[in-house]
């Protein structure tokens, strides 16, 4: 049976939260806003590991860590409001509720890694391995992303499968 090779996958978006999802300024910030935030992630942590490596470059360490933590706030941000227009709350929406709870984590590794470097509470070395706690959820998260990216493309070509053997059957 031809429609029984179809591939069964959840939709991520109806059919009204893909136009909204296509229609909003959002969608094009946040698609600008993550490949900047993963290039600074890089950066910043081969400057970590240089330090780690050779006690070297906490400076340039630090300030790399910054940047990549305001760009996470800035895409958390955005992306909170990215969901509103598209889900109708600002986050926890079903169909991303595991990614944003752990964005949560994420958050949370790197505000602690801010609020140790302006309170001096932390030793650099101790820092930069917080840092390295942070990055790794970073990457997981990331990767979720990447997932869900990629199940709302295998959908919305499921659905462009599905029309043509609706539309072939109709013929």
């Amino acid at each position: 049976m031809a429609g029984s090779s179809i591939r069964q996958c959840v939709a991520l978006y109806t059919v009204e939260e893909r136009a909204r999802r296509d229609r909003t300024v959002w969608t094009l910030v946040q698609g600008i806003l993550a490949p900047i935030q993963f290039l600074a992630f890089v950066v910043s942590a081969l400057l970590i590991a240089r330090y780690l490596a050779t006690g070297e470059g906490a400076t340039a360490a630090h300030t790399s860590i910054v940047v990549k933590t305001l760009l996470l706030y800035a895409i958390m941000i955005t992306g909170s409001i990215w969901e509103k227009v598209v889900f109708g709350r600002y986050l926890f929406a079903p169909a991303f509720l595991w990614e944003d709870m752990f964005s949560m984590v994420v958050l949370a590794l790197h505000t602690a890694y801010l609020a140790a470097l302006l309170s001096g509470a932390l030793e650099t070395t101790q820092l930069l391995w917080l840092a390295v706690a942070a990055y790794a959820t970073y990457v997981i998260n990331a990767a979720q992303f990447i997932v869900k990216l990629r199940q709302a493309r295998l959908s919305r070509s499921d659905d462009a499968t599905a029309a043509s053997y609706a539309g072939g059957a109709a013929s």
